[in-house]
């Protein structure tokens, strides 16, 4: 009871002080008894979730969980999945950009091959990053114009500054966790949202295809087939000689016999799965 209590007194605190903020910043008058109360309901909310994490933690180190599997199971039991993972993605986003700038790549290992996809989609998230700049400093100017208070603009222009890191760490999430080919498996990925891992054993067969009008979602389980879709296109099917386990972005477990995916260079990807693993390693 007390954890559903601090989960509902979590949901409803953030929107309310975030809303607060906003007034504030933007200059909008608020009685000081109004103010006040409002900060005694986050204190007293934070108290709530203050005690709730450190039952929860107290509870996991009890069961002999290291401290980082109790601080995880803590983070699990507040958060539900999906937010979770949406704040994983934001901060798997941010270390792409780190490995952008310093020209790294996530999960190539030496000896791997590693088969580009983000040709394909970066063309149209450059559009959307330069949509997403004009926009913030369009924004600013029509503001300004309107003689609208400082702290309302800086939160806009805030606001424009997340569109164009969170553009930018999507090709940087692409461009630096490519799909991999090694020895033991095949690695399918989409940017910090996706990985999927086959067996090299379980690849029966490889082709290239050509289909130019994937209308669905970027990753997408029909039956049992998996499609990771670039630019509304795949090039590559992989059909598997028994069924593998995937994760869907949002947490959801499917079992897939075939994927298709896109490359770049999708010959190079045929041929980098035709080579027989024992052939690689002689």
């Amino acid at each position: 009871m007390m954890l559903g209590a601090a989960r509902a007194v979590l949901y409803a605190v953030i929107p309310a002080e975030l809303l607060l903020g906003i007034l504030l910043v933007s200059g909008v008058p608020l009685p000081g008894p109004v103010v006040v109360a409002a900060e005694a309901v986050v204190a007293a909310a934070l108290a709530l979730e203050a005690a709730v994490v450190s039952r929860l933690y107290r509870a996991g180190r009890k069961r002999g969980l290291g401290r980082r599997a109790a601080a995880r199971a803590v983070r699990d039991r507040l958060v539900p999945p999906k937010v979770s993972r949406l704040m994983m993605f934001d901060l798997h986003g941010m270390v792409s950009l780190g490995l952008w700038a310093a020209r790294r790549r996530d999960g190539v290992p030496p000896g791997a091959v590693a088969v580009p996809y983000a040709g394909g989609q970066n063309p149209m998230l450059l559009m959307w990053l330069f949509a997403m700049a004009v926009e913030a400093a369009v924004l600013e100017f029509l503001l300004r114009g309107l003689g609208a208070p400082a702290g309302l603009r800086w939160l806009f222009l805030v606001f424009g500054i997340y569109s164009v890191v969170f553009v930018l760490a999507s090709i940087a999430g692409g461009v630096t966790r490519p799909h991999v080919v090694t020895e033991r498996e095949l690695r399918v990925r989409y940017g910090v949202y996706f990985d999927a891992r086959i067996p090299r054993e379980l690849v029966a067969s490889v082709r290239r295809v050509r289909n130019f009008d994937e209308d669905g979602p970027p990753v997408e389980v029909d039956g049992d087939r998996l499609g990771v879709v670039v630019g509304s296109q795949t090039n590559v099917l992989v059909e598997l000689a028994g069924p593998v386990t995937v994760v869907r972005p949002f947490g959801r477990t499917a079992e897939v016999r075939s994927v298709r995916f896109y490359a770049d260079d999708p010959e190079a990807a045929v041929a980098s799965l035709r080579v027989r693993p024992a052939t690689r390693a002689a």
